[in-house]
């Protein structure tokens, strides 16, 4: 259940990274409003994932999450550059949630 609750808490994390591009430092009424409750959420889970997934793991992959699908929508929602380093990168961020995961699990058997 923890991971299920960091991973929302990770996809959470890209809605309210959007709100903030929206909310055009807060200037606009709905998108901050709905940066905060976002974000709100995002914590919240995040602290209740963490409650059994070291903190170490679970920052990694919350960040991770939200980083790697802020740059998918930037791309796919704002038109912002794509090259091969960029995907390259993002590739590997990715691997490295994954990684994480994998070896988290591992230890959960020792």
């Amino acid at each position: 259940m923890a991971w299920l609750l960091l991973v929302i808490a990770g996809l959470t994390e890209i809605v309210w990274a959007i709100g903030l591009k929206e909310a055009n430092g807060f200037t606009k009424i709905i998108p901050s409003i709905v940066t905060i409750i976002f974000l709100i959420i995002s914590f919240f889970l995040f602290a209740k994932a963490m409650k059994t997934i070291p903190i170490g793991t679970a920052y990694a992959i919350f960040t991770g999450i939200g980083a790697a699908g802020t740059v998918m929508v930037g791309i796919l929602w704002f038109n912002e550059e794509v090259s091969f380093g960029k995907v390259f990168f993002l590739c590997v961020l990715l691997i490295g949630i994954v990684g994480l995961k994998l070896v988290d699990d591992e230890g959960e058997g020792a």
